[in-house]
């Protein structure tokens, strides 16, 4: 969180039912030391739990898979309190209604939007995207965008600033698995992306 200088670390607590938990760090020197954790999803989240900063907004955003519901894509907006290495959090979006996977996810500094990527096992394994915007403590989302149309695994995703574009690398198992990677467009105005 460069608005702050903090780290946020965002994690599944096995020893408190596998909630859905994240804490605030401070960096001095070669240590770090933390605040109280605090938890933004009580149903039992599923790996991989990511999280992304919004400079426009300076919130965090998290993206997960929610465990106690029928394994949909949830994503929730944090703020942190640099006072006290504290967390707080708005109301959970959810950003696919099926079972979901291979979460990723990296803000777009040119169009201040969120990008997720995830395999959406509701849809043959697809791997798609979704653009959300921040706005207090909420995020709101476009449409689902298929962007492999076949069964996409461990998606990484990273915003290229120079070009103004989104990149995302994957294993493509429609083409025997191979490493594959496309260029997304973000139109803010409708909050699509176009590969």
């Amino acid at each position: 969180d460069s608005s702050n200088n903090r780290i946020v670390i965002a994690y599944r607590d096995g020893g408190n039912s596998n909630y859905g938990t994240a804490v605030v760090g401070t960096v001095s020197g070669t240590s770090i030391s933390f605040g109280t954790p605090a938890t933004f999803d009580t149903g039992g989240t599923i790996d991989p739990i990511e999280i992304g900063f919004d400079s426009n907004s300076n919130k965090v955003v998290i993206a997960y898979r929610d465990g106690g519901d029928s394994d949909k894509g949830k994503a929730i907006v944090g703020t942190v309190d640099s006072s006290d290495n504290s967390i707080t959090f708005g109301s959970e979006a959810e950003f696919n209604g099926g079972n979901t996977g291979y979460i990723n996810v990296v803000f777009d500094s040119s169009n201040n939007k969120i990008v997720i990527v995830y395999t959406d096992y509701g849809n043959s394994s697809y791997g798609t995207a979704i653009v959300g915007t921040v706005s207090g403590t909420s995020i709101s989302f476009g449409s689902e965008v298929v962007f492999e149309s076949a069964a996409s695994t461990r998606q990484c995703i990273a915003y290229d600033a120079n070009a103004q574009k989104i990149v995302i690398v994957y294993q493509d198992q429609g083409n025997s698995s191979y490493g594959t990677a496309i260029v997304g467009t973000v139109d803010s105005s409708d909050n699509s992306i176009s590969f």
